[in-house]
This record gives C-alpha cells, sequence and structure tokens, in this order.
C-alpha cells in the first residue's frame, strides 16, 4: 500500500451524464493518503455514479479523475490494481462457501488471500463453511466486505456498506476502514446514514445535482 509522498487520487470539474440526464457538474474533490470522504446527498445525487466514475467504470462527460495528477485513463489495469469497489449487489456464488467466494475473490484481486484472518475482521469466520446459497442478506454482506480485508487495495470505494448490516457488523467495518487509513488507506464512501470515522470530510452531491440519477433515483 506504500505511497509516493503527497500522492492525490483527485476529480476536476467533473461532469456526469446518465441516461441523457445531467446528474451533476462542476465537482471537484481529493482524497489523500489516510482520508476518508463520506458521499452524501438525496437519492439521484449521483453518489453512487461518482463512485463509479472514481473507479473507471464510468468516463465523466466532462472534467478528469486523476491519480497523482495523471489521468486513471491512461492505465486503467493500473488504476483498477489500485482500488477495490463494493457496490449494491453482493456477488457471491451460491455453490460456494463463504471460505471458498472469499479465496476466489482474493486471488483474483491480488489479495494476501489470509481467508481466516478476513473473515474474523468481520466476525464471519463461523460462517467460513456455509455455502452461499444459505446466507441471509446481512450474512452475504459481511462475507462480501470480509474481501477488503484480504485486498492490498490503497483505495477503498464503498456504495451504501452498512446496507443490511446490524451494529456489531457496522462497527467491524468502521474497524476495518480506520485500520486501513491508518496504513495510508484511502476510502470514499457513500452513505444514507451517520457513520463514526474520526477526520472524515463530507461531500454533498446535492450541491452539484442537476438532474435525478437513474441508477439512484429507481425505487
Amino acid at each position: 500500500m506504500a505511497l509516493a509522498p503527497g500522492t492525490l487520487f483527485t476529480g476536476h470539474d467533473l461532469t456526469c451524464i446518465r441516461g441523457e440526464r445531467l446528474v451533476f457538474a462542476g465537482l471537484d474533490f481529493a482524497i489523500g493518503a489516510g482520508d476518508a470522504v463520506l458521499l452524501v446527498g438525496a437519492n439521484g445525487s449521483g453518489k453512487s455514479s461518482l463512485l463509479r466514475l472514481m473507479a473507471g467504470l464510468l468516463r465523466p462527460a466532462g472534467g478528469a479523475v486523476r491519480w497523482g495528477g495523471e489521468s486513471i485513463a491512461i492505465d486503467p489495469e493500473a488504476h483498477n490494481a489500485r482500488l477495490h469497489y463494493v457496490g449494491h449487489l453482493d456477488p457471491v456464488k451460491a455453490a460456494l462457501t463463504v471460505a471458498e467466494n472469499l479465496a476466489f475473490w482474493a486471488r483474483l484481486g491480488n489479495g494476501s488471500g489470509v481467508v481466516t484472518e478476513a473473515l474474523k475482521t468481520f466476525d464471519s469466520a463461523s460462517l467460513s463453511d456455509v455455502p452461499g446459497r444459505f446466507l441471509s442478506a446481512g450474512q452475504k454482506r459481511r462475507a462480501n466486505l470480509a474481501r477488503l480485508a484480504a485486498s492490498e487495495a490503497t483505495l477503498w470505494l464503498l456504495d451504501e456498506p452498512t446496507t443490511a448490516l446490524d451494529a456489531a457488523a457496522t462497527s467491524c467495518l468502521m474497524k476495518a476502514i480506520a485500520r486501513h487509513r491508518a496504513g495510508g488507506g484511502m476510502v470514499a464512501i457513500s452513505t444514507h446514514v451517520e457513520l463514526a470515522l474520526d477526520g472524515a470530510r463530507r461531500l454533498d452531491l446535492d450541491t452539484f445535482a442537476r438532474q435525478p440519477d437513474p441508477v439512484e433515483a429507481a425505487p
């Protein structure tokens, strides 16, 4: 997770268009080592779309997303290797156990593959041998989040990560984020709830919103 001194992950004058709708415009962000940014705003303000822009899954209609001053579009593979994205869906394969699911994703993401320790981070060790098809929504989310602990990614992009989590699991997530930041990691989180993250900055997308984002506005 070593970063060059002063490395910043930034967005400059970003414009996002989804389904011919101007979702937001004129948006800037900057995330440095150890930083956490909370993306807040009403449904449809573009929180999920901004995370996808940050991940390189979408291209901005205007502006640029840069790592260390260089556009992430120049070397998308390098950018993909430095980030871990957790979206709304939990990609847990029904036929594989929780441990097998985690081992697969850890290998795919060049992670450490320390499955047992990763599951302990999210208090999910007891689920290790349970097939994915038997998991509740909350258990699937914990299994998916355990991928963070097995990842070597510097940048965590988390879209509503506390969905379906109880208070104990949310506390595990907050501790994992704190450890990641303490090691120089970067975190951007979309959220509708208050999260206990020391020193986190808030980026209110309502400030930049133009028309509702169809991804977030859909019931």
